[in-house]
């Protein structure tokens, strides 16, 4: 029986009617890692045969005194080597560190090298809380002059309550605009 749109078909032309079966692409694959293995393999035993018979046949040099195995440092090669060495034990080496860090951070002190004095961070905290921080003035607005503010610090640093330091000493200090 013939259908109605044969007379449009190419007769010469057709298709594969068998696609890849499951059992091929397995065997492929199976195939594939028995190559890798067999390579990998012939490539260990290849490599170790010849740093056998290069480290057998090596010709021992009369002015230099080489360790037993070339590829292991000595302790003379680590004594060489700068500092920071890598860790051996982080644990115990990190303790002296920390201790330090911990006890200049609840102490007070000075610094010998810079001078900068270092205070406990609790003790920190509550001058920032009774202080406040440093601020920039707001777009727009003129910086205050620094006379009115060397005078305001003095002021808050004055524990005496008495008169500032430079009127102590009979200097009177001229705020603009007064």
């Amino acid at each position: 029986m013939t259908k109605p749109n044969d007379h449009m078909k190419n007769q010469g032309v057709r298709f594969e009617h068998e696609d890849l079966t499951t059992k091929s692409v397995v065997a492929f694959l199976v195939g594939l890692a028995v190559f890798t293995l067999v390579v990998h393999f012939a490539l260990k035993v290849s490599f170790g045969f010849a740093d056998r018979y290069y480290t057998a046949h090596e010709k021992a040099e009369p002015l230099t005194a080489r360790p037993a195995d070339p590829h292991l440092p000595t302790q003379s090669d680590v004594d060489k080597f700068p500092q920071p060495r890598l860790e051996t034990d982080e644990r115990i080496e990190i303790f002296p560190f920390r201790e330090a860090e911990e006890k200049q951070l609840n102490s007070y002190g000075t610094d010998a090298k810079t001078g900068a004095i270092h205070i406990p961070i609790d003790r920190a905290m509550q001058l920032v809380a009774q202080r406040g921080l440093n601020t920039t003035p707001k777009t727009g607005e003129a910086p205050p002059a620094i006379v009115n503010m060397v005078k305001q610090a003095a002021e808050r640093s004055d524990q005496s309550g008495g008169a500032t330091g430079l009127e102590k000493t009979g200097v009177q200090v001229q705020t603009p605009g007064k």
